[in-house]
């Protein structure tokens, strides 16, 4: 657990999840478009943080769904601010991208 009580999930975990069809989750970029545009997650949706108060429609309490940016620190924020909203199945990916990458898995 991390502070604020935001879920956090490692990289080799979220890989493992993407790849289980078992596994019905939805995959957040917050990043900016440009950054996204240089790789992501496998089946990542891109949702640059500051777009998330007015699409948060699309997004259901429902769904397992896990946040990613470049380091941690904005999809924390995401994590933050859905847990204010009254999400609880929501989860970081401990750091970010960069951490995806230190494990070198693959880019979507």
């Amino acid at each position: 657990m991390h502070a604020n009580n935001i879920k956090e999930i490692e990289a080799h975990e979220l890989a493992q999840w993407v790849n289980d069809t078992d596994h019905k989750l939805r995959v957040i970029d917050v990043r900016q478009m440009q950054e996204i545009a240089m790789g992501t997650v496998p089946k990542a949706e891109a949702l640059p943080l500051h777009t998330l108060p007015a699409r948060i429609h699309e997004l259901s309490p429902a769904e397992k769904l896990v946040f990613i940016c470049r380091s941690g620190a904005r999809s924390a924020q995401a994590c933050m601010y859905l847990q204010q909203q009254g999400f609880s199945n929501v989860y970081n990916l401990r750091g970010g991208m960069m951490g995806w990458m230190q494990y070198g898995l693959p880019l979507g």
